[in-house]
């Protein structure tokens, strides 16, 4: 696919002035100079502790921490995307990696069942301009709402604020919508989803994540994901890549969420971590060249299975 240049990004009107170029440059960064994006997604590490990382069906090397930079660095990804205080224990080995920060989480044990989700801010925005000061490469925030908790409206008012002043700091934002709570009768709903995509673009993220549609009424999960592609206007959306499936499956599934569905990129954590280091690193170039080369899936599973190499033509 054609490659953008810093004329082609649209600058938000949040952005301040003084800070025009930082954003480009990070939105540049983030997107591998596409304007799509490949999130390599690493939150889990304390969203799901560490039933993602160590059991049946995922390769030991998950386990221990330092897989994900490995995976990151070795591999072809546009950020990759984890709390604060992982970042801060291993970017000074890996600074070539483009940092997304997730300033909220939660642990999985709390069920809906006992109580509706919410997801506190654990960092304040001063706390990651320190380490961005420090020489971390830090692009973006990221933030997790959960529509239709009861806590719906303090995750909101934080991530408007949120949004606002990592804008007028040059960052990019991505947040995570998921409608969830004891209203929500369907999560995957795809008029619920497109809604959550709306409301991503009125809170004035760079890009929203959000699970893919149930497919229903004889339209397919990426058809159905066209709608809330549309919803999302100038916000990209990304859908979450869920849990581990085959390669193949997976890349199919990628590439019409792109090309049926409009998605601008991809958000993947799971389906990449919880393999060895090696099969990990191929698949986020068989991931990425979807995402950001317009490979079909059959091309994209040549990268996987190692028969074509994969590299982008120019990095930012």
């Amino acid at each position: 696919m054609p490659l953008i240049t810093a004329q082609d990004v649209r600058i938000p009107a949040d952005v301040l002035p003084e800070a025009h170029e930082l954003y480009v440059e990070n939105y540049l960064a983030a997107t591998r100079s596409t304007g799509r994006l490949m999130l390599f997604a690493c939150d889990q590490k304390l969203e799901h502790l560490n039933d993602d990382f160590f059991g049946k069906g995922i390769n030991p090397a998950d386990n221990n921490p330092e897989h994900l930079f490995r995976i990151a660095t070795k591999g072809v990804v546009g950020v990759m995307a984890a709390q604060r205080g992982l970042i801060a224990q291993y970017a000074n080995d890996y600074p070539g990696i483009n940092y997304l920060v997730k300033m909220n989480s939660k642990t999985h044990l709390i069920k809906p069942s006992q109580d509706d989700p919410y997801s506190p801010q654990l960092n304040s925005l001063d706390a990651v301009i320190a380490m961005r000061e420090a020489g971390v490469n830090i692009v973006g925030l990221g933030y997790t709402i959960y529509l239709g908790s009861e806590y719906e409206s303090t995750m909101l008012a934080e991530a408007g604020e949120l949004v606002a002043e990592a804008h007028a700091q040059g960052f990019i934002v991505v947040l995570w919508i998921y409608p969830r709570g004891k209203a929500v009768v369907d999560e995957k709903d795809a008029h619920l989803i497109a809604g959550a995509a709306g409301t991503a673009v009125c809170l004035g993220a760079d890009f929203v994540k959000v699970n893919p549609p149930q497919a229903a009424d004889g339209l397919s999960s990426a058809q159905l994901l066209a709608r809330a592609c549309e919803a999302s206007g100038r916000t990209g959306l990304v859908c979450a890549g869920g849990s581990s499936v085959d390669a193949s499956s997976f890349l199919t599934q990628l590439y019409e969420q792109i090309h049926i569905g409009g998605a601008q990129g991809n958000a993947t954590g799971r389906n990449i971590h919880q393999r060895s280091l090696d099969e990990a690193v191929r698949l986020t170039k068989a991931i990425s060249a979807i995402t950001l080369a317009d490979y079909d899936p059959d091309e994209a599973l040549d990268v996987y299975e190692g028969k074509e190499n994969f590299r982008l033509p120019h990095y930012h």
